[in-house]
């Protein structure tokens, strides 16, 4: 027996020396001390041993495996310094070397375009408020003077989820919420989302997004209209901008006008940029119809005011001389990082 355990010493001690990993040492644990092992098979045959030997055979035993775990003990403890050593190797850092660029998003142009329109207004003194899109046919239309037999009702232009309930078409619904309330005077800005049912091309899309305003107090006339945008204009598109408004049609103001601006590629000489005309229209506006006035709870007769609305691609799409409105919304890294 004892030349047997000597046996097993010897050749668990050459497996061991012969591992060169941790997980190759990890097999001579196991094929030695496991439970199917060489020295386990000893301890399994204790059986066949007379029982006055049996004290003596067991203490040989264990004391063989107590010298295989020594051994397998050190053997772990070297190959796992060399391994750290090999690790340290391979993950050196060379702190001479340029650090890796973080590529850190930023904002939209859309959202570029919007703080600044916000910041233009805010610094007039207006208020920034927000409303829901989804909104009431009430509000969306009948409230900014639009009659049921309206063409903008019509379902081509309009998302219905319900007969009274639409996808907002414009941000106008925050302003006649706003005049409900009764605060006056008013002074603000609805910028938001709004839907169209209308076909993806360079210049549509069924989703964008409008920033409208609105004015409310005594005595506010259209030449205040014009003043506040002449002044928009000019700290949006330079200071030489001009401005020049044409007689339009909205149902809930009047007056209504739409506002162009000189062409600030060319100085208004013309150019491929505004169609060869030396301008280019940006809004729509008008003084509050009285009819939306007492449909709000307004006073026609002692409050008067104007509105005007702006899309905010159009903004974008001028501003940074963009083609195809498309290209804000396909999420493009090469357009993108342009801003």
């Amino acid at each position: 027996m004892k030349d047997k355990l000597q046996a097993i010493v010897d050749q668990a001690m050459s497996r061991i020396q012969e591992a060169d990993g941790l997980e190759k040492l990890n097999d001579v644990r196991v094929a030695f001390l496991g439970k199917k092992g060489e020295l386990t098979a000893v301890l399994k045959g204790m059986k066949d041993v007379k029982p006055e030997e049996r004290p003596l055979v067991g203490q040989m035993v264990n004391e063989t495996r107590a010298k295989i775990e020594q051994h397998l003990e050190e053997t772990r403890a070297k190959l796992e310094a060399r391994a750290r050593e090999l690790q340290m190797e391979r993950e050196v850092i060379d702190v001479t070397l340029p650090a890796k660029k973080n590529t850190i998003g930023h904002r939209h142009p859309n959202i570029i375009a919007q703080e600044e329109v916000e910041r233009i207004f805010i610094g007039m003194g207006y208020e920034e408020i927000e409303g829901p899109e989804i909104e009431y046919d009430e509000y969306n239309f009948e409230k900014l003077n639009i009659p049921a037999n309206h063409p903008a009702k019509d379902e081509q232009d309009t998302f219905y989820i319900t007969k009274d309930i639409v996808l907002r078409t414009q941000t106008s619904p925050v302003q006649a919420r706003t005049m409900e309330q009764g605060r006056l005077p008013i002074r603000m800005i609805s910028p938001g989302r709004v839907f169209r049912s209308d076909e993806v091309d360079a210049t549509h899309s069924p989703s964008f997004h409008q920033i409208e305003g609105l004015v409310i107090d005594k005595n506010i006339t259209f030449a205040d209209l014009k003043g506040t945008l002449e002044e928009f204009a000019k700290e949006l598109f330079g200071e030489e901008t001009k401005t020049k408004f044409r007689p339009h049609h909205f149902p809930f103001t009047e007056p209504s006008a739409e506002m162009d601006v000189s062409c600030f590629k060319c100085g208004g000489k013309g150019c491929r940029f505004c169609k060869g005309s030396g301008w280019i229209e940006i809004l729509g506006c008008g003084m509050v119809h009285p009819h939306v006035f007492e449909m709000c709870g307004i006073d026609p007769k002692e409050y008067t005011g104007f509105a005007f609305g702006v899309g905010l691609e159009r903004i974008a799409l001028l501003k940074y001389e963009i083609d195809d409105m498309r290209l804000l919304y396909e999420n493009d890294y090469r357009f993108l990082k342009q801003f």
